[in-house]
């Protein structure tokens, strides 16, 4: 065999060499001219500054899913994706933007009421609802009226447009109240079809995470479980609902054939039924009630009347950092929301690590003297769960208090890293517990046989090829898999023990109540997993008390950026939200498959987050509400 010509293959490699470097060049100088003229219209830009009229009505125009922390989004990445097409990501505004807006405007003079325009609402978990609805109530309190108008109002919509002095519907709109509900994708049927083996390992009879994998419908035990839960929060809705209205509560209707015979009472007509119920006080076109609001605070220069809206009156009060007096004592906030995984992970995600490090942060600052850690999670890595709850427990042994508040969800892993703090605050509707432990494995030795693929060799022991993946193309051993349920079983015992020490119960005791049982807020207090109920500015007073602090600020430890990310955020970010580059639009009929591609990405994307380096899950996937 001859050998290669030296010269020709320099050649070659230098040619591959060359293209990289016109392609990188390429690259980085695209992104310097995007840079130069983002900086350049928001230089020139003729946008007028933010004014609030002399007599005006906020309009709370929330665009988007109410969130404890805004997941991490690349916004330059997400410019350009918008910009070919792609469909954005679902918006998401924080609690506590919101909270801090209506707090502001309740004591502005200029701010003489209240429109609610909930039409792009998106999701929100009970709790947030009713901490927004708090401060509607001090609103009015001030004297301020609270008008809502809407086309639809769906659940959410409703339970906020429930605080207004008046509910005004479109004469073709429509109330609808549906209830809770939890309805999980199933895939057992078409795994099996993919020739993919499922592997279970799990603990606790009501450990219903890995049902999806393994079944096609829900377990009459996961039924049991979610309806008593999910009854819980449909009835402290009611509850709160017909009290703001003072309507009577079989005016929420719950079966098919009393919303059909309500219905055919008014002829089809959705809203004269809403009307008849009770559930608005009128129907109103557009015109008529801008017309009422303009003879309330008078017309602007658009033919409508004076308001502010959200986002504008936001960029007023609530600033983009938050100032840091070095010389006061903190009270440091920690936001934990979304899944857990092993290592580092962006906002929107748990990282072990990166969570872990935030803690560490509260630490090590002297002036920080009490911790709370804001959990919105439904678990996920075992390990990850546990380096946090080591973090906490550093916290306590350093003699700064930890408070744990849970928001809408502190299940499974959510409650592993809240079980060390000093206490657990939960609002009554939190979906916590979910105590348990489960393990989940495919393998794809069927598949690989009907492709005609196979995988084999030797190794020195029977355990040579475990940890690179070799069952997931050989499958499964009967010894490997009793390997493997005994580890979930003994980090089960695991979780029990920890949550024995750190709640003063015996490890019987916490079994009682955990097998992956999930509780609401309310019955978890009566079962000692938390030990007061109240919302997340209570959980800041109790911290404080707790430390001594009668003078102190609210320090927020988030997620740290490099100073060339903190940029593109700040460029690029305020590029997409003032439209200097284009948007997609997307169809309302593309809505419902949008739906349910989004439950298949959220499904494979939580299996792609499960990375625990021993595979021990502490997850609740019917935590998540529809």
């Amino acid at each position: 065999m001859s050998a290669a010509n030296p010269g020709l293959v320099r050649r070659f490699f230098g040619g591959i060499w060359r293209g990289y470097k016109v392609f990188r060049s390429l690259i980085l100088n695209t992104l310097f001219i995007l840079i130069v003229l983002v900086v350049l219209i928001s230089i020139f830009s003729s946008k007028d500054k933010v004014q609030v009229p002399p007599t005006a009505a906020l309009l709370l125009n929330l665009q988007g899913d109410l969130v404890e922390e805004k997941r991490f989004v690349d916004p330059f990445t997400t410019l350009l994706n918008e910009s070919l097409g792609a469909q954005p990501e679902t918006p998401e505004v924080l609690v506590s933007d919101v909270i801090r807006v209506v707090q502001q405007a309740t004591t502005d003079d200029r701010i003489q009421a209240m429109v609610l325009d909930l039409s792009r609402l998106g999701r929100a978990s009970l709790d947030k609802l009713q901490a927004v609805g708090a401060e509607l109530e001090n609103f009015k309190a001030a004297g301020k009226k609270i008008y809502s108008r809407g086309t639809f109002f769906g659940q959410n919509q409703y339970f906020l447009a429930s605080h207004a002095d008046e509910v005004h519907l479109d004469p073709l709109g429509a109330v609808l109240l549906e209830g809770y509900g939890s309805f999980p994708m199933y895939y057992k049927s078409a795994l099996e079809k993919l020739k993919v083996n499922t592997h279970v390992f799990r603990v606790g009879t009501y450990k219903s995470a890995v049902e999806p994998f393994m079944r096609d419908d829900m377990s009459e035990e996961a039924k049991q479980d979610t309806l008593f839960w999910l009854n819980d929060l449909w009835d402290s809705y009611k509850a709160e609902v017909t009290e703001r209205r003072g309507f009577a509560a079989d005016s929420i209707i719950e079966t098919r054939d009393d919303f059909y015979q309500a219905l055919q009472q008014h002829d089809g007509d959705m809203a004269e039924m809403a009307l008849a119920l009770g559930l608005v006080d009128q129907l109103t076109t557009h015109q008529a009630f801008r017309q009422k609001m303009i003879e309330l605070v008078g017309q602007n220069d658009n033919q409508s009347y004076n308001y502010i809206s959200f986002d504008d009156y936001r960029s007023l009060v609530v600033p983009s950092r938050q100032i840091d007096n070095p010389l006061t004592d903190k009270v440091a906030v920690v936001v934990a929301r979304g899944m857990i995984v092993d290592g580092t992970a962006r906002a929107g995600t748990i990282g072990g690590d990166s969570t872990a490090a935030m803690l560490r942060r509260a630490r090590n600052d002297d002036k920080v003297k009490a911790v709370v850690l804001r959990i919105d999670s439904g678990g996920g890595s075992a390990f990850a769960s546990e380096i946090i709850g080591r973090e906490v427990q550093a916290l306590r042994e350093a003699g700064k208090p930890v408070i744990a508040s849970m928001g809408a969800v502190a299940a499974s892993g959510g409650y592993w890293i809240a079980a060390p703090a000093t206490e657990i605050w939960a609002a009554p509707t939190t979906i916590t517990g979910s105590i348990g432990i489960f393990g989940l494995f495919h393998s794809l030795e069927d598949s690989f046989g009907a492709l005609g693929l196979n995988v084999d060799g030797v190794g020195t022991t029977e355990l040579s090829g475990l940890s690179s993946g070799l069952p997931f193309f050989k499958g499964l051993q009967p010894r490997e898999k009793d390997i493997f349920q005994l580890l979930i079983e003994r980090g089960y015992q695991d979780f029990l023990s920890m949550v024995g020490e750190h709640r003063g119960m015996s490890i019987e005791d916490v079994d009682q109540v955990a097998q992956g049982r999930v509780f609401t807020g309310q019955r978890a207090l009566e079962y000692g997993l938390v030990d007061n109920l109240g919302s997340f500015e209570d959980a800041i007073a109790a911290a404080a008390e707790r430390a001594g602090l009668t003078n102190y600020d609210v320090k927020v430890i988030g997620h740290q950026l490099s100073p060339f990310e903190q940029m593109v955020v700040d460029i690029f970010g305020g590029a997409a939200n003032q439209g200097w580059l284009p948007q997609s639009v997307v169809g309302a009929e593309r809505q419902a498959l949008g739906r349910l591609t989004q439950q298949l990405r959220h499904d494979f994307v939580t299996l792609s987050n499960f990375n625990d380096p021993q595979g021990l899950y502490a997850f609740c996937l019917l935590c998540q509400i529809d």
